[in-house]
């Protein structure tokens, strides 16, 4: 501790006494940089005490009494009557005082950084890691059963799904040969949402536009083969989380059920939204390995844009090499499906 400047030497007259019980005599008191020196008349030191230890005994009293430290047993101490010399005393006391480390202090800011962090990971963290593992820990029977209420709330929007029985195995199969598994399961809605989405539980739906429109089933096809692909690049049960919030998501972790609102609002969501386009470097590699043509796919999105010239460019199968994907009276019946 250094004293204040204004204060360096300053000296005043006391009465000092060594010890419990002994005999007071008179000293110089001299403040000093970091020490409050005792002396005798004859200027010889007698003592020197810490102003970073130093006590007062008797606080706002006159004469004041002070003594080197506070231990209990201390018999040590001054009396001074000088104002200044107090006033310099209390003032480098009262400095000390500020630089001393607080305990209760530093556990109040030690608090108060834990909160802050602990509410950062709550607002960051906490949410997505809610999401991705109530995404991980879900069945998926539980998935499709959210997949299956979904599809519902779409068709109080778009209308009923078209589900006759031959356009209906026509179009599994299709999907079939196209994607080449069994779990993903297919519907047509009579309109509302333009081309194609995906559901948890693996549902893809696809507008009526997209079977009666085209003249093969080869456009189609390639639809379900993006819609695929965004499904595997983005989960859709996070996605819903996602919009759902964490109260929604905890729901659904701990009872397996999410409420009709969120289901409806999610529904809404996706009617109004279009889907995000797939670029052409994660198409083709698609379309080659299913066998698929991708230039229908491509004609459909329309030829002057960037995606629909590079799937024309570079379609990995030729039209010499192209293979029927479902039978013509199967594409027949899947363009009369909505009508069955």
């Amino acid at each position: 501790m250094t004293a204040l400047s204004r204060y360096q030497r300053l000296e005043a007259s006391a009465l000092w006494r060594p010890g419990a019980g002994e005999q007071r005599r008179e000293v110089i008191v001299s403040l000093g940089d970091a020490t409050l020196t005792l002396s005798d008349l004859h200027d010889r030191a007698l003592a020197h005490w810490s102003l970073a230890t130093l006590h007062r005994l008797n606080p706002r009293a006159r004469p004041a009494r002070f003594a080197p430290s506070a231990a209990p047993d201390e018999g040590e101490e001054i009396e001074l009557d000088d104002e200044e010399m107090i006033a310099a005393i209390e003032k480098v006391r009262r400095a000390v005082e500020r630089r001393r480390p607080r305990r209760g202090r530093l556990r109040l800011w030690l608090g108060l950084a834990l909160a802050g962090g602990f509410g950062l990971m709550a607002v960051f963290w906490l949410p997505d890691a809610l999401v991705r593992q109530t995404a991980a820990l879900l069945p998926e029977v539980a998935r499709e059963a959210i997949g299956a209420r979904l599809l519902g709330r779409m068709q109080e929007a778009t209308g009923p799904v078209c589900d006759g029985a031959p356009g209906s195995a026509a179009l599994a199969r299709l999907g079939r040969r196209v994607l080449g598994m069994d779990g993903v399961r297919l519907a047509v809605l009579p309109g509302g949402i333009g081309t194609t989405r995906h559901l948890p539980g693996g549902y893809i739906v696809l507008d009526r536009r997209l079977v009666e429109t085209y003249d093969d089933p080869e456009t189609v096809a390639g639809f379900l083969l993006a819609e695929a692909l965004r499904a595997r690049a983005h989960d859709p049960l996070v996605d819903l989380l996602e919009f759902a919030g964490p109260v929604a998501t905890a729901k659904l972790l701990t009872t397996g059920r999410l409420d009709d609102a969120v289901l409806e609002a999610w529904a809404d969501r996706l009617l109004e939204t279009a889907p995000e386009p797939v670029a052409p470097e994660t198409l083709l590699p698609a379309f080659a390995a299913a066998g698929v043509r991708s230039t229908p796919y491509a004609q459909a999105l329309g030829p002057t844009g960037e995606t629909a010239r590079a799937l024309i460019e570079s379609d990995p199968v030729p039209l010499a090499r192209a293979r029927p994907l479902i039978s013509d009276q199967d594409w027949v019946s899947l363009q009369g499906t909505c009508f069955e």
